[in-house]
């Protein structure tokens, strides 16, 4: 979906939410939002896939009535979430009552380097060439998060995929 459908949806995602509700997103619809040429097929926000709250349960639900794909993401759960990762969402605006962060760009970069997809790596490079994401930064992240593999499931790759994204960089 392009930018201006991703902001509709969100606007009416809004109308039917509690004042003050706050949704972080992640993934394809979050690089829309930040200006990604690549239109995303769904909404991924952070939240607990297995019990979510009451408003990501309303999110989910308005999403099916508009036969949508939204997904919560329990990104915690998948990656080690780099040192302060809090300090760097970018607030997107308020759509009603909800407002919109892109979470932390390094946190989606470290989670589209373990999986390595050729779309995670346009993606990583949207946001490396875009002023989001410092190379040599995510290279430290990934060694920290690599540090800390055994209590995620990183994938045993990470490295090979990083290889693959500084070959892109050239």
């Amino acid at each position: 979906m392009e930018k201006d459908t991703l902001e509709s949806i969100l606007t009416e995602f809004g109308k039917r939410v509690p004042p003050g509700s706050q949704l972080h997103l992640l993934g394809g619809g979050a690089l829309t939002l930040l200006g990604s040429p690549r239109p995303s097929l769904d909404i991924d926000f952070v939240g607990d896939d297995v019990h979510p709250n009451e408003l990501h349960r309303t999110i989910l639900k308005i999403a099916k009535e508009m036969d949508l794909f939204v997904d919560a993401v329990p990104i915690d759960r998948f990656i080690p979430l780099p040192d302060g990762h809090e300090n760097r969402n970018i607030h997107i605006g308020q759509f009603e009552n909800l407002e919109i962060y892109v979470i932390d760009p390094y946190s989606i970069a470290l989670s589209k380097v373990d999986r390595g997809s050729f779309t995670d790596y346009d993606d990583i490079l949207f946001l490396i060439q875009s002023g989001y994401v410092n190379m040599q930064e995510l290279e430290e992240i990934i060694q920290k998060a690599i540090s800390k593999a055994g209590k995620y499931d990183l994938h045993p790759d990470i490295l090979l995929h990083l290889e693959e994204l500084k070959s892109r960089l050239k």
